[in-house]
């Protein structure tokens, strides 16, 4: 009986609706169909007054005038009204032009009534329609000639605010002024596409605003200059130590493409359809139409467990014809479920529109940057000084260095070289070098794994210097700090931004000391504002460590080959089903979901003409305009120049306690790690790490197994001379 049961629920589900010619129009055919019926009826009725349309306008030329009378001469221009009318934003259906055009044909019709009739309805007058004659007559026997004549007058002008209405959306735009040739272009194509777009399911959708707006585009032609807009409380209080104007927009380029999902309302009943066939009852809900996906949620009945839904992605792709589908249930604050289904086109997101933005150009946060649109094609933005500091992880080719440059050309729009200083490190040293010889940069980009050790040193020490310098100030962060310093018109402490491109080489070649800085400064930078971003094309837990995850908990994942390193990196799955080229999945503190979004693409061109025109800015400023001096690119150089410093051993250095060691073995004439364990009460692994060192240095001779060291002494400290000199050690 069971089986029964299921084939006819079968038979019933997929035989049901194969029926010879049924189909379903969509949405714009439909109003465009509908436009060309208006524009014909007004064709046929102008034709008509030449006797040009056959019988069928004989038939009109009767009937019409019959009915309302002269008021036919006007009914072309309301069908052509109409006709357009169908090619609004605003449109609701053809009965909002039906209305119209009725309102304006009674007034039009009674005004011509009681202007024929000479206050006389006793019979209906020549010239008028006997719609016309029905409505007037009462209405003038009850409230009088004048008062008919407003209430005609009042039908006509309902009638033209409705067709304004309707057509408001395709005549707002002429009222921009100023335009380029180019602008128009765009103009006259987005409302081409809006035409003939692919159409729209009756619940509500929420689509990207077109590229075209009028807001966007009188906003493009203000360029941005931070010497009025303020980058921070800092920069009210002393405007005269930073005369920095941001790049114009003009050098990075415009959103030029609109996404198409396809034919959405198709796409809701085939999941609603998909769900059913499992036994779970779903109820539509609004659809989200982003750049690279297209969101479709929908509220299940009550009793349905989630994870029966979360289950079914495999099930759900095979019905659209569409892989990879991502499941978000519940979504954040909402009691929905969203399926998420790729675009047929993807459109790709521009820098120009979100930094544009004035969410972004309005903010008082100096680390602030983009991460592009998210599902519903709104701009996402976050504050590296709330993460504090940022893991980025993907496959080859998924867009983290395209994700990396847009992230500082973030910075480079809203920060002066004396607010924000860069360390980029760039192991594959094919990705950074154009931003050599930027004024932010505190160095050089770095491309050795010794020199990448030695700025994580380097910024160690700025660190500890730092939090004696806000202590001694006694200031909480450095955003008070440079608030009271900037009061008493002295040097600010620059935000400091160490960015990783590939952090895998690193750990290959030099894994402890790396882990050992990025552990120690992802701990305790913070306050300070130095950050730290750290980007691999390896997820793996040999890269990203569990300290460094622990450490660092603002991630963005970018695709990624398997739901083992999405877990890695997310600590959940999802990353494996992104779509790349800038796809990606972004998580905080203050976001424990991840959220996805698409990124914005930085082509090398763009970086390249903001990085030059900065340069050129830079070095065309006179001296006595320049911000006071900084010597903190000066003092890191000097660093680098010089890796094996003494002053921390354990990034490689010597040990403090080198010579008093020495002192020991010279003066007791033997070395042993028991000896230094017991003397300088030291743990085994330091005092086996000293006698290595005094091995290295020919103080001790090497271990010959149970045999004791030898020791050996240096002449040049004992004696002023002689034969022994040209030997230096001897043996004691």
């Amino acid at each position: 009986m069971a089986k029964n049961k299921n084939f006819k629920n079968f038979k019933k589900n997929n035989f049901k609706e194969k029926k010879f010619f049924h189909f379903v129009l969509p949405e714009e055919v439909k109003r465009s169909i509908w436009a060309v019926f208006f524009f014909l009826v007004a064709v046929i009725i102008t034709l008509s007054f030449f006797d040009k349309a056959g019988a069928v306008g004989k038939f009109l030329m009767r009937i019409l005038p019959f009915l309302i009378g002269k008021a036919i001469f006007a009914l072309p221009l309301f069908f052509l009204l109409g006709g357009l009318s169908f090619f609004s934003a605003k449109y609701k259906g053809k009965w909002p032009m039906i209305l119209a055009i009725l309102f304006l044909i009674l007034g039009l019709d009674g005004i011509l009534t009681l202007n024929f009739s000479n206050n006389n309805l006793a019979q209906k007058p020549e010239g008028s329609g006997w719609l016309g004659y029905l409505m007037s007559k009462p209405l003038l026997s009850a409230f009088g000639f004048w008062v008919t004549e407003i209430v005609f007058i009042a039908f006509i002008i309902i009638g033209i605010l409705i067709f304004w209405q309707l057509l408001k959306p395709l005549t707002s735009k002429k009222e921009i002024k100023f335009e380029k040739e180019e602008e128009i272009k765009e103009k006259k194509k987005s409302l081409i596409s809006r035409i003939f777009k692919i159409s729209k399911p009756e619940f509500k959708v929420r689509e990207i605003p077109p590229l075209s707006s009028e807001k966007e585009t009188t906003f493009e032609r203000q360029p941005i200059d931070l010497k009025t807009k303020p980058i921070t409380e800092v920069s009210k209080l002393m405007p005269a130590l930073l005369p920095y104007q941001a790049p114009p927009l003009d050098l990075i380029e415009p959103d030029r493409q609109v996404p198409n999902s396809g034919d959405i309302r198709q796409n809701s009943a085939i999941i609603k359809k998909t769900l059913q066939n499992f036994g779970i009852e779903v109820e539509m809900a609004e659809i989200n139409i982003g750049p690279t996906v297209t969101q479709y949620t929908l509220k299940p009945a009550e009793g349905i467990k989630l994870s029966k839904i979360t289950t079914l992605s495999n099930d759900l792709a095979l019905s659209l014809a569409s892989h990879p589908i991502r499941i978000e249930a519940p979504i954040p604050g909402k009691s929905l479920v969203g399926i998420e289904v790729p675009n047929k086109v993807r459109a790709q997101i521009r820098m120009r529109e979100l930094i544009s933005n004035p969410n972004f150009q309005n903010s008082r946060s100096n680390l602030l940057f983009t991460l592009g649109r998210d599902v519903s094609g709104l701009p996402a933005y976050a504050d590296l000084a709330r993460m504090p500091h940022l893991l980025v992880a993907g496959s080859t080719g998924t867009g983290k260095t395209i994700f990396l440059n847009s992230f500082i050309l973030s910075f480079l729009y809203r920060n002066s070289p004396e607010i924000l200083r860069l360390i980029l490190i760039d192991p594959k040293r094919v990705e950074f070098p154009v931003y050599n010889e930027l004024p932010h940069l505190l160095c050089p980009v770095i491309f050795d794994s010794q020199k990448a050790v030695s700025a994580l040193k380097w910024l160690t020490s700025e660190m500890e210097r730092r939090f004696e310098v806000l202590a001694g100030a006694k200031a909480r962060d450095i955003s008070s700090f440079n608030e009271t310093a900037a009061a008493r018109e002295e040097s600010i402490l620059p935000y400091i931004i160490l960015i990783i491109d590939e952090l895998a080489d690193l750990m290959a070649a030099r894994g402890k000391e790396i882990e050992a800085g990025i552990v120690r400064l992802a701990q305790m930078a913070r306050a300070v504002g130095i950050h730290l971003v750290v980007a691999t094309q390896r997820p793996s837990v040999e890269v990203i460590t569990g300290l460094i995850k622990a450490n660092i908990t603002s991630r963005v994942t970018f695709q990624v080959a398997s739901q083992v390193d999405s877990r890695t990196v997310l600590d959940m799955a999802g990353a494996e089903k992104l779509l790349g080229q800038g796809d990606l999945l972004f998580i905080s503190a203050e976001i424990t979901k991840p959220r996805r979004m698409q990124g914005a693409y930085t082509s090398e061109k763009e970086v390249r003409k903001v990085v030059n025109w900065i340069k050129s800015k830079f070095k065309s400023q006179e001296p006595e305009e320049e911000i006071l001096e900084n010597h903190l690119s000066e003092d890191l150089e000097k660093t680098l120049e010089t890796p094996e410093s003494d002053s921390d051993y354990l990034y490689g250095g010597d040990d403090p306690l080198y010579e008093e060691a020495k002192k020991v073995v010279l003066f007791a004439k033997k070395a042993s790690s028991s000896l230094l364990q017991r003397r300088l009460r030291l743990g085994y692994a330091r005092a086996a790490r000293l006698i290595d060192m005094l091995e290295e240095r020919g103080v001790v001779g090497p271990g010959e197994g149970a045999k004791p060291r030898e020791v050996y002494f240096n002449n040049e400290e004992n004696s002023n001379g002689g034969a022994d000199d040209k030997e230096g050690w001897k043996k004691v």
